[in-house]
């Protein structure tokens, strides 16, 4: 009797049929979760969008000294013999012109531009390095916790609640002020890098609790699994248990979360212009270009567009490129 033959089972999501040899079969060739990861996201035309429009920012608030080289302004700058007896800039939409792309602020009479590429510059740094602080608190308070039993994950577990509890923006607009007067009197302006390292401590310092609760479920889930007891049988101490078995499978909710979190400290610390108690002159901030332009709308509103249009294209990535990025890192996704 002769042998049945069965088709060749079709690929499944994890791999990828391969033309092989003239006059072979084609082959399939299994991928990683991370390649795999790699095309869902190659082929989400937001995420390439948003992942171009970030790339040019970054380069743009990277290359501002270059840039003001190339214009001969600087951000500081101040051209008054172009404004109007009322403080208005001279000319079309503003003031712009050759000499100024982007025109004048009303009253300082400073180029926008160079504001603008500063401030990018400013907010950008704010926002990843308070993204890089809360995250390394939370994956190691969320580590700890998911690792440990009894009253240590009990204490950590109530700290994140605790902490959970005080509204961020509330807290930020009180301890700020409140540090700032315990280092400079009143009669003193406290240095701009002064308040923007005050800014990413405040930000790093209470936007970890959600990574922690995070991180701790990935291990609790992690901590009993067989890989582990291997290490354990093979023996693997502690540390290179957590560094070197369960870190590596956990960073895809990690950088879905920093993702995510950039956005926010972007959009926050635009919010702390708006009390006074955000990037301090002379550093270029798009949140105080924001709020300066507030009494300007109706005369001229091209102050206001240029910021805030700016500030609403980098959130609005930022968030389009997290939801993409977990949708790729999803292995339960059909994209």
């Amino acid at each position: 009797m002769s042998e049945l033959s069965h088709p060749p089972a079709a690929p499944g999501p994890d791999i990828e049929a391969v033309p092989g040899p003239a006059g072979r079969p084609a082959e399939f060739v299994g991928r990683s979760p991370g390649q795999l990861a790699w095309l869902r996201l190659k082929r989400d035309r937001t995420a390439r969008a948003s992942a171009v429009t970030l790339a040019v920012a970054a380069l743009v608030a990277l290359g501002a000294p270059l840039l003001g080289r190339l214009t001969g302004i600087d951000p500081t700058d101040k051209f008054a013999d172009r404004l109007n007896d009322f403080g208005m800039p001279i000319g079309y939409a503003g003031g712009i012109s050759a000499d100024h792309w982007l025109g004048l602020e009303p009253g300082s009479g400073r180029d926008i531009l160079m504001q603008l590429v500063y401030g990018l510059r400013t907010s950008l740094f704010i926002a990843f390095t308070s993204a890089l602080v809360a995250t390394g608190i939370g994956v190691a308070v969320g580590v700890l916790a998911g690792w440990a039993r009894g009253w240590l994950d009990s204490a950590v577990n109530w700290l994140i609640d605790l902490t959970l509890a005080f509204p961020f923006l509330i807290f930020a607009l009180a301890v700020i002020p409140i540090l700032q007067d315990r280092f400079y009197s009143d009669r003193e302006a406290p240095s701009p890098a002064f308040r923007v390292a005050l800014i990413v401590a405040t930000f790093g310092l209470f936007s970890w609790t959600y990574t922690a609760r995070l991180v701790r479920g990935q291990v609790i889930s992690l901590r009993e699994r067989e890989f582990v007891d291997a290490a354990r049988a093979a023996g693997a101490g502690t540390a290179h248990i957590l560094l070197r078995q369960l870190l590596p499978n956990i960073w895809a909710p990690i950088l879905v979360t920093v993702s995510l979190m950039v956005p926010q400290f972007i959009a926050i610390e635009a919010a702390l212009a708006f009390v006074n108690i955000g990037v301090t002159e002379p550093t270029p901030d798009l949140g105080r270009m924001i709020f300066n332009s507030i009494g300007y709308v109706a005369s001229d509103p091209w102050y206001t567009l240029f910021p805030g249009l700016t500030v609403f294209l980098l959130v609005l990535a930022f968030n389009l490129l997290g939801d993409a990025l977990r949708d790729s890192l999803d292995p339960r996704s059909t994209r």
